[in-house]
């Protein structure tokens, strides 16, 4: 690895690499059907596949980066982590990328990597793959500064089979993107992405006041993003406290970096440094870029908000 790259560039570079062996993992675990479904909580799944894609990709970081705070969803384990999980490679043309003084030289203690080994879990054993994404987020101090989002399972279209290793989408904000083309949602229509398993009628208020022409019900908040970076939604919202900051860090870098914004519903940044807490207790709204996010923070009703605090 190019050890004279920035440590942002090289964490990047890595997690990429490392995302795409945990969706190895993941469709393997899949192929051999031994999920071994854990219900950590209502709507709250666990299969062999997250297990093992967070020893791969936490294993992997931090013999790397052994002074970083990464934070996983999944409980850690002291089981032996196979050889050929553990990644060394690292992606070239993210180290080649020139950073912001800012980002140039960041000090170890003030990064913190958010991992969701599998984000979609519900839809992943259910067969609804395509809403699966692995999610790594680098944040410095409370911000969210770089993302990668992982599909294992892609296809290019309906008709098309799978991509033999998935897509891995990433973005650094103020800095690039890369594995994906951005495209704007479709004009003279709203179209809204929401939760489909999280449901209820808080949610549903805060979707009926943005009065969508169409709802996209989706699983995981990495999927949900992606609609917004490839023009097919123009927001997202979430008014549950069922999200987490492994959820949201990866895909507001990614999404920021394009031009987009994620917030809670109350319009303010969630922190993401190695002291805070784990629930999006305020909830999540996601905009494409060039929609107006005030817009939509301004029509969420404020019983909605309140049940938010």
């Amino acid at each position: 690895m190019a050890q004279s790259a920035a440590l942002l560039s090289r964490i990047m570079a890595s997690s990429i690499s490392a995302t795409v062996q945990a969706g190895k993992i993941i469709r393997n675990v899949l192929n051999k059907g031994g999920l071994n479904i854990v219900e950590k909580g209502k709507n709250d799944l666990q299969t062999e596949a997250d297990r093992c894609a967070q020893r791969c990709i936490i294993t992997s970081l931090s013999r790397q980066f052994p002074n970083i705070t990464i934070i996983g969803e999944e409980e850690p384990s002291s089981c032996e982590v196979p050889s050929e999980w553990i990644i060394t490679e690292a992606d070239q043309e993210v180290l080649q990328l020139k950073l912001p003084s800012h980002l140039e030289e960041v000090n170890p203690k003030d990064v913190c990597v958010w991992v969701d080994p599998l984000d979609g879990t519900a839809e992943y054993t259910q067969g609804l793959v395509e809403h699966v994404t692995v999610l790594v987020g680098v944040a410095i101090g409370e911000k969210a500064v770089g993302g990668v989002i992982h599909q294992p399972y892609y296809r290019k279209d309906e008709n098309s089979t799978y991509v033999e290793n998935g897509r891995t989408l990433w973005g650094i904000d103020g800095v690039g993107f890369g594995g994906f083309t951005p495209k704007p949602p479709p004009e003279g229509k709203r179209i809204i992405t929401t939760t489909r398993s999280h449901s209820d009628s808080i949610v549903l208020s805060a979707v009926k006041s943005l009065n969508p022409d169409e709802v996209s019900r989706v699983g995981g908040a990495g999927h949900k993003v992606i609609l917004l970076l490839e023009g097919k939604a123009h927001a997202y919202v979430f008014a549950s406290h069922g999200c987490k900051r492994w959820d949201t860090c990866a895909p507001e870098a990614v999404l920021r970096a394009i031009g987009g914004v994620l917030t809670d519903l109350h319009g303010e940044c969630y922190s993401y440094n190695r002291e805070t807490t784990y629930a999006n207790t305020r909830g999540v709204l996601a905009t494409a870029p060039g929609q107006s996010h005030q817009w939509y923070l301004s029509r969420i009703p404020d019983e909605v908000k309140q049940k938010l605090q």
